[in-house]
């Protein structure tokens, strides 16, 4: 059974192969692997079971598949020196190919060049803003170099994490050394964190976000989840209070006040204080003296609001129910007292049938009279009802307003047919 095995190339370039031999080959040891038609020039990077692990999580890897190719053999004299001759002719064909590049008048950026051990094929690396046709471009270099050409367009963090260099921390690139997978980071990472959203504070090399921003941000959300969000408005045993600000680090809040008092309280205390604060006398009193007040400002408002003719009534219905001291006592009274206001509202605005005839004609004694244009059947009842009105309830015959010909019912009542 084969060994797995991880090999890496020039620009940080890695893939995985099977070993046929009883023993893995040493670690940073030349081997000569299969390649795109040919064969090329490696190092090992990782065997055993840790190259089984960076197998299945790397953005490389294969899974649990079996790798498509093999490792040959292990590299001798004359390989090494040729892949040290090879270092400079990547650099040499990268300048000419630059060269044909601004005779073409491409818009792109040629990052690396990569000579194949076998010299087979040249691998040109490119960075570019937009979808560049290069057909051209590899129609001279395959006539220049008389070898097979490929053309890979790749970000701006694959371009650092080829050529490598050394960060703001004083350390390597975490792509070039370490790092199995370019996760992408996005302003949300950076917000969570509380860091500087000055982007040339946290972006890298590349002008991306730097790509340790990701190492603890699930530690930051985690323990965001223990403490408040900044700006809730929370209730402690000393009122309602603003969450100003939290320190995750130390487990502390700071708190300010209506007033603008700010102080700063341990996240154990907060939640006692805040518990506390709902199952002691605190919550209660002050619910009870916040319905309390709402209840007087209502009463108040009713009573302005009556009439003064209405104000006797109230006399007599014993206006002392709707005292402030007693809607303290719950808010099932208050309920109550709330539907007997509604009830003495509702007696002062109904009227006795007497009075309300009392003042229908005493409107319309000294007003003259005006004439209504009523169709059909509904212009003779009304007119029937003010005639025995005025008549002082004298009994007529109930026949006169239904038994009228059907004819007479589409004239209008202008001249009093």
């Amino acid at each position: 059974m084969g060994h797995l095995i991880e090999v890496a190339f020039r620009g940080n370039r890695k893939e995985f192969f099977s070993w046929d031999g009883d023993a893995p080959p040493p670690l940073r040891a030349g081997v000569i692997v299969e390649a795109d038609r040919g064969e090329d020039f490696g190092r090992v990077h990782a065997t055993g079971e840790l190259a089984e692990v960076r197998c299945k999580g790397c953005a490389h890897g294969c899974g649990t598949a079996p790798p498509p190719r093999q490792a040959l053999r292990l590299a001798t004299a004359d390989d090494e020196r040729l892949d040290r001759e090879l270092t400079a002719e990547n650099e040499r064909a990268r300048r000419t190919s630059m060269e044909r590049v601004k005779a073409n008048g491409l818009v792109m950026k040629l990052t690396d060049a990569e000579w194949q051990w076998d010299r087979r094929k040249l691998t040109l690396y490119f960075t570019a803003d937009r979808r560049v046709d290069f057909r051209g471009l590899v129609r001279d270099l395959a006539a220049l170099f008389k070898s097979r050409i490929e053309l890979k367009q790749i970000g701006v963090r694959d371009e650092a994490k080829r050529l490598g260099g050394v960060g703001r921390c004083g350390r390597e690139y975490c792509s070039a050394s370490w790092l199995p997978d370019l996760r992408p980071v996005n302003l949300g990472v950076a917000k969570d964190q509380k860091l500087s959203l000055n982007p040339q504070q946290i972006s890298g090399a590349c002008g991306r976000l730097m790509c340790c921003l990701r190492y603890e941000h699930e530690f930051y959300v985690q323990s965001r989840r223990r403490f408040p969000k900044e700006g809730k408005i929370l209730v402690t045993t000393r009122g309602e209070e603003k969450v100003v600000a939290c320190d995750i680090f130390n487990e502390r809040v700071t708190l300010r006040t209506v007033d603008g008092d700010t102080r700063v309280v341990a996240l154990a205390e907060l939640k006692a204080e805040m518990g506390g604060a709902e199952h002691g006398g605190g919550a209660e009193e002050r619910t009870l003296e916040s319905s309390t007040a709402e209840y007087a400002v209502e009463t108040v408002v009713a009573v302005a609001e009556l009439e003064p003719q209405s104000m006797s009534m109230l006399d007599t219905m014993e206006f002392e129910a709707f005292t402030v001291a007693q809607a303290v006592e719950g808010e099932a009274e208050v309920e109550v007292e709330v539907e007997v206001e509604a009830e003495v509202e509702a007696e002062v605005a109904v009227e006795t049938p007497m009075e309300a005839a009392a003042v229908d004609s005493a409107a319309t004694e000294g007003a003259p009279k005006r004439k209504r244009r009523r169709g059909r059947r509904g212009g003779r009842r009304l007119r029937a009802a003010e005639e025995r009105r005025k008549a002082g309830d004298e009994p007529h015959d109930s026949d006169d307003s239904d038994d009228s010909d059907p004819a007479d019912d589409s004239h209008t009542d202008d001249d009093g047919v």
